[in-house]
């Protein structure tokens, strides 16, 4: 799988260099003195978020990142070169977590957040810094601190505004196409969506991101299917955005799979604000239409919007419905097409 969205990764930070021991010893000078400089502070282990990732593939093949050593002092009172720091570069929205998979250690959710996951060592001094008026020519010096070593998981969940849910074959890939440009697997066979998928769509000169995962089913919680290890992904969304299948035969059915799967997994999912839209109405008369409105409106608390992603009906009010439930500093306003003007020297 080139989407990868969870990590193992063994880091240490650099060890502090020692103090050095020396004395200056120079032709015609009587007292010297000492003059051992301090060793250098070892390098940081940082986490960086950056733009233009949105997997954790980079650390599969790769797992161990060690940061520089300091250098020792030296004599002449010269103090050793701190430590090259490591950086670990990963997608917007990763979560560092502890060795337990449980700990948050940090949270990085903007481009450019950085955090000292393991700090450097500090270096040790040299015998200059305990020449005193008692003690003219000392004979010691520090250790540098030891490096801090560690193992951290690495956890991406993508950051989006609208998370589609459904069962497999919903329609959630269709809809993700036919409202944006992303050009996710398209089929008639469930599972079709393998990993998640992101794209921008527009409605009324605003844009928001929606996130399409795979598809669940009933006991995803314990592992059947693809199980529930995608829904962290659509944790951070303001509303989630649930298809129903008006072509299954019990769409009722299908909706409380849903909800108990999302009971299951626990968190913050199952208190989400979540709109609820039969799908597939391109094959259904007005009279079945009506019939399956009524049908899940028995276990849905909701209102029940309609459409259909392959005939566009009923999209616009979907998407309006969803852009009132977003804040409005999540929306970008849509750039205009700039026109095309006649090139000239």
């Amino acid at each position: 799988m080139k989407f990868l969205d969870l990590a193992k990764v063994y880091i240490r930070s650099g060890g502090g260099g020692a103090g050095c021991i020396s004395f200056r010893r120079e032709k015609f000078i009587e007292y010297g003195g000492p003059d051992g400089g301090d060793g250098g502070k070892g390098g940081d282990v940082v986490v960086e978020a950056v733009e233009g990732l949105n997997t954790l593939i980079d650390f599969r093949y790769q797992q161990h990142f060690f940061a520089g050593n300091g250098q020792h002092g030296m004599g002449a009172q010269r103090t050793g070169k701190d430590g090259d720091d490591k950086v670990l570069r990963v997608p917007v929205g990763t979560e560092i977590l502890d060795e337990d998979q449980e700990t948050v250690i940090a949270d990085l959710t903007e481009v450019g957040q950085r955090i000292i996951i393991a700090k450097g060592g500090n270096g040790g001094w040299g015998n200059l810094r305990f020449k005193s008026a008692t003690n003219q020519a000392p004979r010691r010096a520090n250790p540098g601190q030891e490096a801090v070593e560690r193992t951290i998981w690495l956890r991406l969940k993508l950051i989006a505004d609208v998370g589609l849910l459904g069962m497999p074959n919903a329609g959630k890939s269709t809809f993700l196409a036919a409202t944006s440009n992303a050009r996710p697997k398209v089929a008639d066979y469930p599972f079709t969506t393998l990993i998640p998928n992101l794209g921008v769509v527009g409605i009324d000169n605003v844009e928001f991101v929606v996130a399409d995962i795979p598809g669940l089913i009933a006991g995803a919680s314990e592992g059947r299917g693809l199980g529930d290890t995608f829904l962290g992904h659509v944790e951070r969304c303001a509303i989630l955005l649930h298809l129903v299948d008006g072509t299954s035969g019990d769409p009722a059915a299908d909706y409380t799979t849903i909800i108990n799967e999302l009971e299951a997994y626990g968190g913050v999912l199952a208190d989400k604000p979540r709109l609820t839209v039969l799908n597939k109405i391109d094959t259904l008369d007005e009279e079945e239409r009506e019939f399956l409105r009524d049908e899940l409106a028995t276990v849905c608390d909701g209102p029940i919007m309609m459409m259909s992603g392959v005939s566009r009906e009923g999209i616009p009010d979907v998407l309006r419905a969803l852009r009132a439930e977003i804040d409005d500093n999540r929306l970008r306003e849509r750039k205009e097409a700039e026109e095309d003007t006649p090139w000239q020297p």
